[in-house]
């Protein structure tokens, strides 16, 4: 639902046949000037209307990618731990850096669209509630202690994933992090100045009304702040790339038994300080 209170979260909504950025301002939507969010990032725009606001005209808060997703894998080490003996023949010690990877853009769905299931491609689909960031500012060998002068906003991710795809690839995640339509993202970015602390926020993954992932962003193995500096060693890190940081323990692949996702299943993704995505599991 839309803030009552006096924060403004940027947006992507569906207007007059197009899609539009603007600010949302409790339940009105300030549409701006510019071609995206992602361009409002890079230069200031201008407010040139507004509209009520409803939740069926949201749409990505971010699209237009330079370049694949970024992500972070085993960032909870509850989540590494749970996942011992289950990773078919591909475990590993505990890593003493980050584990990044990416996701093809075309996954990425609004904050209440269907996930595109397809059983002829997986049989283990699987959830992973996720913190995620935007680039504010170019960078490239990063210190930790200016690192989070660098994020621009917050915003909420579901990595879908197919299990079965993530191991058949040689331990590579791509393929099975990567299918199309996927990845539920949103609603909205919260500046980081209206966030705050990254690693005060509660995030949470209900199946079907039953929690099932409840963690701390205070629980992760590397901070936001470390994981930016580490990605951004001899690599340049551009406004508008968008980094997922990883999920806590309870994805349906480490239960016993384990518990995958249906058609039919509803998947909320929610976070204290930036509000939920809700995505039913649909046949594609």
């Amino acid at each position: 639902m839309a803030s009552s209170g006096p924060e403004m979260r940027y947006v992507m909504v569906e207007h007059a046949g197009r899609e539009r950025p603007g600010l949302l301002d409790g339940d009105v939507v300030r549409l701006l000037s510019a071609t995206d969010v992602t361009e409002v990032i890079s230069a200031p725009a201008a407010v040139v209307g507004e509209i009520p606001f409803r939740e069926d005209i949201l749409r990505p808060p971010l699209r237009r990618f330079r370049r694949d997703i970024l992500c972070t894998g085993w960032n909870y080490w509850d989540h590494f731990e749970e996942g011992r003996g289950k990773r078919e023949g591909q475990d590993v010690d505990r890593p003493e850096h980050p584990t990044f990877f990416t996701k093809g853009p075309d996954v990425v769905i609004g904050p209440y669209d269907d996930i595109a299931w397809d059983p002829g491609i997986s049989a283990k689909w699987d959830y992973e509630a996720e913190l995620a960031l935007v680039i504010g500012r170019t960078g490239r060998n990063i210190p930790v202690a200016d690192a989070l002068d660098h994020v621009w906003g917050y915003t909420l991710a579901n990595d879908v994933s197919q299990r079965d795809l993530q191991r058949a690839h040689g331990g590579q995640w791509l393929k099975g992090k990567s299918i199309d339509n996927t990845m539920p993202l949103g609603p909205w970015i919260v500046t980081a100045d209206e966030l705050g602390d990254p690693q005060d926020v509660r995030l949470q993954c209900l199946v079907n009304g039953e929690v099932r992932q409840d963690a701390s962003t205070k629980q992760m193995a590397f901070d936001v702040a470390t994981l930016i500096s580490e990605l951004s060693f001899g690599m340049t890190l551009r406004p508008g790339d968008l980094l997922l940081t990883g999920t806590p323990a309870g994805v349906g692949n480490a239960r016993e038994p384990q518990v995958f996702l249906q058609e039919g299943d509803v998947v909320v993704t929610r976070a204290d300080k930036i509000g939920e995505l809700r995505n039913r599991v649909a046949r594609a």
